[in-house]
């Protein structure tokens, strides 16, 4: 058993505290690792303790909260403990109702967030179950007596098991971190479990993947299974076979009772099938629980955005390099001779982008709705939006079909039989690709191809105007969709001009690439502490994706919250084509990335470059500032609805 006093020191813990708030309580403890000397940094570790509260509750409930963060500031890990004279209320918790008195902080080195991380979480978790462990610590009256009961277990009253029911369920917790909830879900079903004399075991699949994975023999013999899951699950058609409960990953620390009572009423309502290895998900019980469409809807996005995030990194690295090389070195000849090696690498960055980045967003969005036999189908559609030009927002819109035709085309034929196997790997995909692909080709393309036509067509008709209102409608366009429909108009409009001599409305929609890129840096850079960590690290990336004049550094943002960031980069776009336009910066040039800077044409060289790249600059402040006031609006409102529903 894992030695809990080597991690921490008297030092680390007190008891007898008071504090007015959750934040006043984390910076306590975390300047108590600081002064013991734990930290490199205290701020730093400080703000990835505040991005882990981002991603899901850290409070539990009978008074308990585990805030942890990892960061390369942790010198070692260890942990700080803290109990309370007066209950905190303001901690989000799993239970609404829960007044944290006990707040164990832990600090981990990002080298060994798999390792040493779950280790000390699961040891914590399995020994918190037990009241008696949790209340000695409670109890205690001086840091010393702390100190020394975090280890004494010994001591502690094991929960009386009830007689057997000779009754298996099986289970499987997942939250999106993969680790606080997981397990402490897990050990709550198991600790039910005894109490109720059932049998029950649970596959936890959180950030060190599948561990205690079900054997066959568990399968078979399973009467149930539990589903306590915010995220999708892994292989679930192994289940197929037996009834189901389906619940969020929390539930199980409110009420695992209720919840392997359901699952025994359910088995002996629905009796449970043979198993069969080869089948599907498709093939589970009908009365199966159903996530509700919003939860759906979130899932399906985060699951996508998820699988497209490397591509695009990679994608748009590669991409990045082959630019700035060609430009660097005047190789321009080279990147665009078919069969070079620059392009090559050219191809290569450029078919992540736009060959494979909507068809793997729309696949797994559909996967994430009716499991594997909709990604043949979701697939299909991110393809159909690539051949019809609708960008990523045709990619989500033929993911939530392929996911939902799926789930639709399962409910109403499922695979019995000696046909199983026929349905399963024939009837699934060809149908649903068949379907799914028409309708976005046939239905969907045709007026996606006159929408396209018609604004080329009206960009015609502003050409000879006003400079100011067509810049501003070109930068708008150009950061609508980053590569769909209205985008492309913009471009062959651009092009077209260029071709008739017209070079103004190229530079301002080269330009406007850049801000979308620049404004998600800027914004988490500035704005840090609102933006989780997987959106800092794209942020990170996404300068250098400008500086290339390739703006998709900017899809997951646009897809995670549209109604807030769309026009909040259109309004900064806007801004940057009107000036380009106004002072009529002309480029005859395509594709030069930051290097049009010394192609620009229409003033002096310096005066040009100056204008072309300080509009880009502004009209990146501009969206910057309203992404972070959009996103901090965001948060104060969901923050307000949790407060609403916990005084409900």
């Amino acid at each position: 058993m894992m030695q809990l006093q080597t991690l921490t020191s008297p030092r680390l813990v007190s008891t007898g505290n008071t504090f007015d708030s959750k934040a006043e309580a984390i910076q306590y403890l975390v300047k108590q690792l600081g002064e013991a000397g734990k930290l490199y940094s205290e701020d730093e570790f400080l703000q990835s303790v505040y991005d882990r509260e981002k991603l899901s509750p850290t409070g539990f409930e009978g008074g308990l909260a585990i805030p942890h963060g990892k960061s390369k500031a942790v010198k070692e890990a260890a942990f700080a403990v803290a109990t309370l004279k007066s209950p905190l209320t303001d901690w989000e918790s799993i239970d609404p109702n829960n007044r944290v008195q006990l707040v164990i902080l832990l600090a981990i080195p990002e080298s060994e967030a798999g390792s040493t991380h779950l280790t000390l979480l699961s040891e914590f978790v399995t020994r918190l179950a037990n009241e008696s462990y949790k209340n000695g610590l409670l109890n205690a009256k001086t840091n010393t007596e702390l100190f020394e009961q975090l280890d004494k277990t010994e001591s502690a009253a094991e929960t009386k098991a009830a007689a057997k029911l000779n009754k298996t369920i099986l289970a499987i917790t997942a939250c999106p971190a993969g680790i606080a909830h997981t397990y402490m879900a897990a050990e709550a079903l198991k600790q039910a479990g005894n109490e109720l004399g059932v049998d029950v075991f649970v596959e936890k699949q959180g950030a060190n993947g599948i561990e205690d994975r079900h054997t066959t023999a568990l399968l078979k013999k399973a009467d149930a299974i539990i589903f306590a899951n915010d995220v999708a699950i892994k292989e679930e058609e192994r289940f197929a076979h037996l009834p189901a409960v389906k619940t969020s990953v929390a539930a199980p620390l409110r009420n695992a009772k209720d919840l392997i009572k359901q699952a025994l009423e359910k088995a002996e309502r629905i009796p449970k099938k043979a198993y069969n290895p080869s089948q599907t998900a498709a093939s589970s019980s009908e009365d199966n629980d159903k996530k509700s469409f919003k939860t759906e809807i979130k899932d399906s996005l985060l699951t996508g955005i998820s699988y497209i995030i490397p591509v695009i990194i990679a994608g748009g690295m590669t991409l990045a390099v082959a630019v700035l090389i060609s430009q660097t070195f005047g190789l321009q000849a080279v990147y665009n001779k078919e069969g070079s090696w620059l392009w090559l690498l050219r191809q290569l960055g450029g078919g992540m982008l736009g060959q494979l980045m909507v068809p793997i967003l729309a696949a797994y969005m559909a996967y994430s709705i009716a499991d594997k036999p909709a990604l043949g189908p979701g697939f299909a559609a991110g393809i159909a939006a690539n051949l019809i030009g609708s960008g990523f927002l045709g990619g989500m819109l033929g993911g939530f079909l392929a996911g939902f035709f799926l789930k639709f085309l399962k409910k109403k034929v499922k695979p019995k039989g000696t046909f199983a196997g026929f349905v399963s790997f024939w009837v699934y995909p060809v149908v649903g690709t068949l379907v799914v692909g028409s309708i976005m080709l046939f239905v969907i393309g045709k007026p996606l191809a006159f929408i396209n036509q018609g604004l080329i067509s009206w960009l015609n008709g502003l050409s000879g105007g006003n400079a100011l209102l067509l810049g501003a409608i070109i930068g708008a366009m150009v950061s609508f969709d980053l590569g769909g429909p209205v985008n492309k108009a913009a471009y062959t409009f651009c092009i077209g001009a260029m071709a008739n001599g017209n070079f103004i409305p190229y530079a301002a929609f080269a330009s406007v690439k850049m801000v979308s890129a620049f404004s998600v840096t800027f914004a988490t850079i500035i704005g840090k502490k609102y933006f989780d960590k997987q959106e800092q690290e794209v942020g990170k990336q996404t300068w250098l994706l400008g500086l290339a004049g390739i703006t998709e550094g900017a899809i997951p943002f646009m897809i995670n919250d549209p109604f807030r960031v769309i026009p909040s980069l259109i309004a900064g776009s806007a801004v940057t084509g009107s000036i380009v336009a106004y002072f009529h910066i002309g480029l005859n040039v395509p594709g030069a990335g930051i290097f049009s800077l010394a192609l620009v044409k229409g003033q002096p060289i310096l005066v040009a470059a100056s204008i072309w790249l300080g509009a880009a600059l502004l009209g990146a402040v501009i969206s910057t500032f309203l992404l972070i006031v959009t996103r901090k609006s965001k948060l104060k409102k969901n923050s307000n609805d949790q407060m609403t529903q916990k005084v409900a």
